[in-house]
């Protein structure tokens, strides 16, 4: 028990603002930001290739998730950041029956390459590799209502970030690498070709992130927009389901919005919300999100 106290007492509270891949920020050395998020996505149309389009036989699409996230200042230029989520999925009407469990860990290393600091702004660039692979064996042949594509995943992300006074404005890139998936079937249609094979080459995905933001204080509220697209794969067949290596793009505008509480220190409050535009072979989402993150700060006891 003695041990357990001088290590409790070795963990200080801080006030630092959750960093997360594509942001302009660095967790500072020797701090942890960690807590959960939990995540409501709906939709109800869908973009069938680009013909937008509703399905009465599936209803409204809903996926949940609550996501543990944590954030570690190896050096105040490098930080590792790691996210574990679980997730359920439902359909209002028909026969499909919804799917939840465990997706994928996913664990990424930020770094801040490029610092330049002005009288009254700054200028830094960051540069991420990140790494994500499956926690269960969830089935990815099941779309729209699969947990994800069961693939293992390598992104790799470079972002700018430039700040005056309290205002900043921030764009980052990222391509992602992604492996053959399986299918629990010996051939599949893949929407080009039938193929004898229970494996599905999966189309790489590039995507970026823009934000204008506010950050003073123990305050940080945002607009972003996020666009990504799938660099290969054939549309959803008409009055067909989706398929895992369809090409899935779509342009989102959203809001974040974080505050620190004044007690307890280090206990912040974070909200955002994303609607979709603009698709190909996705929903028209509307996506709200909600969580508590906790800063610690660790210092050695004297």
């Amino acid at each position: 028990m003695k041990k357990i106290y001088l290590l409790l007492l070795g963990i200080i509270p801080t006030l630092s603002f959750s960093q997360t891949l594509t942001d302009g920020l660095m967790m500072p050395k020797k701090n942890i930001c960690t807590g959960f998020m939990y995540s409501h996505d709906r939709w109800t149309d869908y973009w069938e290739g680009e013909l937008k389009r509703d399905n009465g036989n599936i209803g409204h699409v809903t996926t949940q998730s609550l996501t543990w996230v944590g954030n570690y200042g190896i050096t105040n230029k490098i930080n590792v950041i790691a996210m574990v989520p679980y997730v359920k999925t439902k359909a209002s009407q028909g026969t499909l029956h919804g799917m939840e469990g465990l997706q994928d860990l996913s664990l990424g290393v930020k770094y801040n390459f490029f610092q330049k600091k002005m009288e009254n702004s700054a200028f830094n660039t960051f540069a991420v590799l990140n790494f994500s692979t499956p926690l269960s064996d969830y089935t990815p042949d099941f779309f729209p209502l699969a947990l994800g594509t069961h693939t293992t995943n390598l992104m790799y992300r470079l972002t700018a970030n430039y700040k005056f006074h309290d205002w900043y404005v921030n764009a980052s890139g990222g391509y992602t690498w992604r492996s053959n998936t399986k299918l629990d079937r010996p051939a599949y249609f893949n929407g080009n070709e039938f193929v004898l094979s229970d494996e599905v080459k999966m189309p790489n995905v590039f995507d970026v992130f823009a934000s204008i933001g506010y950050h003073i204080g123990p305050l940080q509220a945002e607009l972003n927009y996020m666009q990504q697209n799938t660099l290969g794969g054939a549309d959803i067949r008409r009055q067909d389901m989706p398929f895992v290596s369809n090409r899935m793009n779509y342009i989102k505008a959203g809001a974040l919005l974080m505050y620190y509480l004044p007690k307890p220190r280090g206990l912040a409050v974070r909200a955002s919300g994303a609607y979709t535009f603009g698709g190909r072979n996705v929903g028209q989402s509307t996506t709200l999100m909600t969580g508590l993150l906790y800063t610690l700060k660790f210092e050695k006891n004297q």
